[in-house]
């Protein structure tokens, strides 16, 4: 069954990606150009940098960008398939109730 009500059409998801990543560009683009330039690093906290500076520009500038490795098991489908052996016997022992005497086959007990 198709979903006729969505949240956003793919139209508007692709503009909204799309600003998102231009978002991004521009933001690491000012946070280089902080980092090399010294007079912007010092407005952006308020006028002069402090001894004990751990914010972003000094973190992009000494290359303390740690990339995180994913540890993610492979999810192995186990299939538990228990057989379980039935033993059925079987013996054929009709009893003829409807044949005169002699006319049935021997009956076996």
């Amino acid at each position: 069954m198709q979903q006729t009500t969505q949240l956003l059409n793919r139209r508007t998801r692709r503009r909204l990606c799309a600003a998102t990543a231009v978002l991004s560009l521009v933001l690491w683009q000012f946070m280089l150009v902080a980092e090399s330039w010294t007079p912007l690093h010092a407005w952006l906290h308020g006028g002069s940098i402090p001894d004990n500076d751990d914010c972003a520009i000094v973190v992009i500038a000494h290359g303390k960008i740690d990339s995180v490795d994913w540890a993610v098991p492979f999810p192995v489908p186990t299939i538990w398939v228990e057989l379980t052996p039935q033993i059925i016997v079987s013996e054929f022992c009709p009893v003829i109730a409807f044949l005169p005497l002699g006319r049935a086959p021997p009956a076996s007990v």
